[in-house]
């Protein structure tokens, strides 16, 4: 356990330099987020302001539902698809020696727009059917689970191949399939040990958070608390902006690893190559 939270904290710590070195790479999460916030806005707001969850279950018009929700995945994956492929290509310039700008990001995932579309759909798809089969409760919980973790472990290395390689969602599952198989093997040895390292962090602001906010109170000044409210949420923001792109940038390193059977400089090879173990 000791072993594998010391990995993990040097993939944290090799990752950054990274980041580091393109600061910018934090533009993407960042855009996938607002674009989702807006998405999700644009969706249900106007559906509850016109009362349409309540008349759809009385009139059982769920095929309206199901279709509306179906658009939301399919909208909402395009973006989050879309700048994760950003984040990747811009990072995998990096890591073969280039200097990646946003807009090396943005174009390489707008030259790829059409596979992006195709592969949110098989998400959604997925999604959705997933969505279904939890709705059951009891044993459909547990195979929605189950299925949706080979799922996320198959797909593990879309976005690299989507961002690198010209081919198509469907092809580009395949290829991710193949690559974790002919290097790891088919068992993931455990997440990438960023999650880890940001979970533990997460849960010290949390617990550091109730002391804090007991002394804003006592103090019983309002613009204190206020200025100590904002301040959580936004360190919490800057965490999750540097989580997602740290994931990126492994992500790449990853990719970069079962394709070349190497890693830049920035990387412990024997780290990635650790992060999965065959069966």
């Amino acid at each position: 356990m000791f072993q594998r939270l010391s990995n993990s904290w040097q993939l944290v710590k090799e990752s950054f330099k990274v980041l580091q070195a393109d600061k910018e790479l934090m533009i993407f999460p960042f855009i996938s987020a607002v674009g989702v916030i807006i998405v999700t806005i644009a969706f249900f707001f106007p559906m509850i302001l016109a009362g349409m969850f309540e008349s759809v279950s009385k009139s059982g018009g769920q095929v309206a539902m199901f279709l509306a929700v179906f658009a939301f995945y399919i909208v909402m994956y395009t973006i989050i698809f879309f700048a994760n492929t950003a984040l990747v290509g811009a990072a995998m310039i990096r890591l073969r020696g280039g200097d990646p700008t946003v807009s090396d990001g943005l174009r390489i995932a707008a030259s790829r727009f059409g596979a992006i579309l195709g592969y949110a759909l098989i998400a959604a798809t997925v999604g959705m059917i997933l969505r279904a089969i939890q709705s059951r409760g009891g044993i459909g919980r547990l195979i929605s689970g189950l299925f949706g973790l080979v799922w996320n472990i198959a797909t593990f290395l879309v976005v690299p191949v989507l961002a690198i390689e010209n081919v198509g969602p469907i092809d580009a599952v395949k290829r991710s399939v193949a690559l974790l198989k002919q290097t790891w093997g088919e068992q993931i040895a455990g997440n990438l040990g960023l999650g880890a390292v940001f979970g533990l962090i997460f849960v010290g602001l949390i617990i550091v958070a109730f002391p804090f906010f007991y002394v804003l109170v006592t103090i019983q000044s309002t613009a204190l608390l206020i200025i100590g409210a904002i301040f959580y949420v936004l360190v919490f923001v800057l965490l999750a902006l540097i989580h997602s792109t740290l994931n990126g940038i492994y992500t790449a390193a990853v990719y970069q690893y079962a394709v070349d059977g190497k890693v830049s400089g920035f990387f412990d090879q024997s780290l990635v190559q650790s992060a999965f173990r065959p069966k």
